[in-house]
C-alpha cells in the first residue's frame, strides 16, 4: 500500500484509466477503495485455510470500527482514514462488501438463487459505486442507491460474462440459478456448466439483466451535473466495450476473454470524460 498508484496500474484494471484524469484528491481516495476492494477479494482468492479466511474478514471488521473511530490500526486503514473519510462515506457500505465477498467461503458460488446472485452484485460492484458517487460529488441518496445498484449489476455482469471459464476453474459459477434451468441446464457443476451446449442460452438471458440496467444507468447518469458524471461515463464505456464485443462475437463464445489495449482504454476513458 505504499503506492497506490502502483497497485491499481499494476493490476490492468480498467478502473485505473477511466480515474486517471480525476483531481489528485478524488482520484487518491477511488485508488485506495479500489486497493481496499483487491486486498479483501485477494483473501478470498489466496491459498490460505478457510479459517484464515474468517478470521481476516473478521479482523478487517474491526478494522472498519476503528477507521471510524479515528484510530485504524492497518496501512490499508490509515490510507482509507487519510484519503476518503473527507467524503463522508457511510461505514455500512465497507461492511455490505465485506458480507458480499464473503459468500464465496466456506464454499465458492456456484449458480446462486437470483436473490442471492443480486445481493453479491451489489455488494462486489455496488458497494463501490455507492463510495465512488460520493467521492464524484453525488449527494441525492436515491440517485446514489439507484445508480449504483444498476450500474454496479452492469458491471459486474459484464465480469461474469467475460470471466466464465476462467471462473469454473476456481470450481465457481456466477450465472443465477433461475437462468441455467431457463437453458435446460440441471447441473451447477462449473465444469460441466461451461461446456454444456446450452450454456449459450443462459448467458445470453444474463446479458439482457445487463443490458437493460446499462441502458437504466445510462438515463440516471444523463441527469448528474457534468462533474460528476465524467468519471461515472468514463468507467462506463470501457466496461460496456467489453460488453458489446462479446455481444457481438455470440454468447456462444467463452474462449478467449475479449481485450482492450491501455491506449484504448485511455481513449474510451477519454472521450466519454469529456462527451466526445
Amino acid at each position: 500500500m505504499n503506492n497506490i498508484d502502483y497497485i491499481v496500474k499494476k493490476s490492468g484494471s480498467s478502473f485505473f484509466w477511466s480515474m486517471r484524469l480525476l483531481p489528485k484528491p478524488k482520484r487518491e481516495a477511488m485508488y485506495t477503495i479500489y486497493a481496499f476492494c483487491s486486498h479483501i477479494d485477494n483473501i478470498i482468492d489466496g491459498s490460505m485455510s478457510i479459517k484464515e479466511k474468517q478470521e481476516l474478514l473478521k479482523s478487517w471488521r474491526e478494522e472498519i470500527d476503528n477507521i471510524y473511530n479515528k484510530v485504524p490500526t492497518t496501512e490499508i486503514g490509515r490510507r482509507i482514514y487519510k484519503n476518503c473519510m473527507r467524503f463522508h462515506l457511510p461505514k455500512e457500505e465497507f461492511l455490505k462488501l465485506i458480507d458480499s465477498i464473503s459468500m464465496d467461503i466456506p464454499q465458492p458460488l456456484q449458480a446462486p438463487k437470483m436473490d442471492d446472485f443480486l445481493k453479491y452484485c451489489r455488494g462486489v460492484a455496488g458497494v463501490p459505486g455507492n463510495l465512488s458517487l460520493r467521492i464524484f460529488g453525488c449527494q441525492d441518496e436515491n440517485i446514489i442507491e439507484t445508480l449504483a445498484t444498476s450500474l454496479g449489476n452492469a458491471l459486474q455482469i459484464t465480469n461474469i460474462l467475460r470471466d466464465v471459464k476462467e471462473d469454473a476453474k476456481s470450481n465457481r459459477l456466477y450465472i443465477p440459478r433461475e437462468y441455467l434451468i431457463k437453458a435446460d441446464i440441471s447441473s451447477k457443476d462449473p465444469n460441466e456448466v461451461i461446456v454444456d451446449k446450452n450454456l449459450s442460452i443462459a448467458r445470453e438471458e444474463l446479458a439482457k439483466m445487463a443490458a437493460e440496467d446499462y441502458a437504466k444507468a445510462g438515463q440516471i447518469i444523463s441527469f448528474l451535473d457534468k462533474k460528476t458524471a465524467r468519471p461515472v461515463r468514463a468507467i462506463t464505456a470501457i466496461y460496456k466495450k467489453y460488453f458489446d464485443i462479446m455481444q457481438n462475437r455470440g454468447w456462444e463464445i467463452i474462449s478467449p476473454k475479449p481485450q482492450i489495449s491501455k491506449f484504448n482504454k485511455f481513449s474510451l476513458a477519454l472521450r466519454a470524460y469529456f462527451g466526445k
